[in-house]
């Protein structure tokens, strides 16, 4: 961002942008600007942003194409986007997603590994990566699930392998205009 950049935050919440807005000033950063939205309907201009990240944010959201299409609408040409969020690898039964819901409230609108891409792709995105940086595995859910009802080494089982945290990158087409 440098000394001439700017920053944009967005949450739907006063309490969010409220806690956001007072790290702000202590941290005495006068280019960043919080507002307040939601990521299906971002309050900002077409093609007036470089980069778009997001952290574990849009798995949350019922209408995931719609966010992908906003964060493509808000880049510029040549605008990166660099979110992290939780991604399944396989398919997952309907009684496991509830299951993990209950131990890791992010998994239960994450989507297949190659549903993300697609919907990459179909909102023009090009140069989709998706990076694993951590694979959850049968002892993560152990640790969990433990003491919470659930038949942990049964769900356990299930899980080993197929929920992980990735690097989500892909580009918008057009003019490379960022160093």
């Amino acid at each position: 961002m440098g000394a001439t950049g700017k920053a944009y935050g967005l949450d739907m919440t006063d309490e969010m942008l409220a806690l956001a807005r007072e790290n702000q000033r202590k941290a005495g950063l006068p280019n960043v600007e919080f507002l307040k939205g939601e990521i299906e309907q971002i309050p900002l201009k077409d093609a007036s942003v470089d980069v778009v990240i997001s952290n574990c944010v849009i798995n949350l959201s019922a209408d995931k194409d719609r966010v992908l299409a906003e964060a493509f609408r808000v880049l510029r040409p040549g605008g990166r986007f660099a979110v992290s969020d939780i991604v399944v690898r396989g398919s997952v039964s309907a009684d496991l997603r509830r299951n993990i819901e209950l131990w890791v409230g992010c998994v239960a609108g994450a989507l297949e590994e190659s549903e993300y891409r697609q919907k990459l792709a179909r909102a023009g995105f090009e140069a989709i990566d998706l990076e694993p940086t951590r694979i959850y595995r049968a002892a993560d859910a152990v640790a969990l699930l433990t003491g919470s009802g659930f038949d942990a080494q049964a769900v356990a089982r299930e899980v080993d392998g197929k929920f992980m945290s990735t690097f989500v990158r892909a580009r918008k087409p057009g003019a490379q205009k960022l160093a």
